[in-house]
């Protein structure tokens, strides 16, 4: 193809993230030619009905079928804004690849499950398979992975990548209130869905992991190799105590190496108030990246949304009109290794334990006992009672009924905490079961 002829492109997919790319491409086609040498052509486009808001945006040739429109002789390059991590996302991907078109999509789930996979025949066929738009919406940390440090060694990237669930742990923070009455807040507002699982649980930040994992270590993008917790059992206790002792509570989305393989987790995190994530509020997000010579960079911005997700999708389709490619996950895909996956039983670092202690004589001793045969060593133990104006973190009652006692270790192994806390609850001095948040130094 001739540098001056058109990129021709054909987007699957019309809802928010479409809608704003055709948006974003019709405000600014002069200047994107300007900087391509070459103007940007939308030769077709397919969604599930020609009713959807994007559909009416354009003038483009209408696809009914997402695969026709993926090996369509009109189209150079394949948009994939449909979502899904199989089905006509996964079947469109695979036959554009295997028709020699290029790739752009914004579907972390689908290549947190088939990245490789995809990888493959993306390099195969010698097109690109970019994904900006896939790992924290507007914020350009794929691109800075697979450009800005490759003279690094990559120790750890991390991050809030789930703008859902910072906006709820935000206002659970703030104002005090209780997991269940700011989700439903969040529903009203639009910023969670009716089905939460996706964001509260976890999954959506660890579809995102999985990749920025890929690319800082070398390994298969492997969904699998994730550990999940979600914030449904944070309360309003925890971010009292959090908050005297130093620290802000964020779900953080953790890759790192360590001495037993890649580490990879999504779960609360007790993070110091002076980090620079402890400051990302709301439905922002913020990545981070640990080289050994650059050292720590921080990128904070809008995670989602139309304008911010379609502004990195154009970037990938502006790469491609550039002729900028290289293997979608910096190595080539036959060279991507099988996680070492570290157990998160072998994980260390400092833990937050809250307990519902019994108040009798011997009570406290006995589980700094327990935790002292394990080996673990305390950094502090925090025993009060609370005014009845503040629910959730004990109750004022007689000698005998359970207090609120929080624990914060010292760096130990998070096999042999468990151990412990098992032997604390079976000793019969405890009220259900315990809290544990681990504590990340930033």
């Amino acid at each position: 193809m001739k540098a001056h002829e058109p990129l021709r492109i054909g987007i699957a997919g019309l809802g928010t993230v479409g809608s704003g790319l055709l948006m974003l491409l019709a405000e600014h086609s002069g200047a994107i030619a300007e900087k391509c040498g070459r103007p940007v052509a939308i030769a077709g486009v397919c969604a599930r009905s020609r009713e959807e808001p994007g559909a009416k945006l354009t003038g483009a040739p209408w696809f009914g079928d997402p695969v026709a429109l993926a090996v369509s002789a009109d189209i150079d390059v394949f948009v994939e804004l449909m979502g899904g991590d199989k089905g006509p996302a996964l079947e469109s991907v695979k036959a554009a690849l295997g028709a020699g078109k290029h790739v752009v999509t914004a579907n972390k789930a689908l290549l947190a499950r088939h990245g490789a996979e995809l990888a493959a025949l993306a390099e195969k066929s010698g097109v690109a398979l970019n994904f900006e738009a896939a790992v924290a919406g507007g914020i350009p940390i794929v691109k800075t992975l697979r450009e800005s440090l490759l003279g690094n060694s990559i120790s750890r990237v991390y991050g809030i990548l789930n703008g859902t669930s910072n906006y709820i742990l935000t206002r659970m923070q703030r104002e005090g209130l209780p997991f269940a009455e700011v989700l439903a807040e969040a529903q009203a507002l639009g910023y969670a869905e009716a089905d939460p699982t996706f964001d509260v649980d976890g999954q959506d930040a660890g579809h995102k992991l999985s990749l920025l994992a890929a690319l800082a270590f070398g390994v298969r993008p492997d969904f699998s190799a994730v550990h999940l917790e979600g914030i449904r059992g944070i309360t309003p206790a925890d971010f009292r105590a959090a908050d005297e002792l130093g620290y802000r509570i964020k779900l953080l989305a953790v890759a790192a190496r360590t001495a037993s393989g890649i580490e990879a987790r999504v779960s609360p995190t007790m993070i110091p108030k002076s980090s620079a994530l402890a400051s990302v509020d709301g439905v922002l997000n913020c990545v981070a990246v640990d080289g050994d010579f650059v050292g720590q960079i921080i990128l904070a911005g809008p995670g989602a949304g139309s304008r911010p997700t379609a502004s990195a999708v154009a970037s990938d389709i502006i790469d491609i009109a550039r002729g900028h490619m290289g293997p979608p996950f910096i190595l080539p895909a036959a060279k991507l290794k099988s996680h070492s996956l570290s157990q998160m039983r072998t994980h260390e670092g400092g833990y937050y334990i809250r307990l519902s202690v019994f108040d009798r004589p011997g009570a406290i001793a006995a589980i700094a006992t327990r935790m002292a045969e394990q080996r673990i060593s305390l950094e502090s133990v925090v025993q009060k009672r609370e005014a009845p104006d503040l629910p959730g973190f004990g109750r004022p009652g007689h000698e005998g009924d359970p207090t609120p006692v929080v624990l914060i270790t010292h760096r130990t192994r998070e096999d042999l905490l468990r151990s412990a806390l098992e032997l604390i609850v079976k000793d019969g001095h405890v009220e259900g079961a315990a809290q544990m948040i681990r504590i990340e130094a930033l």
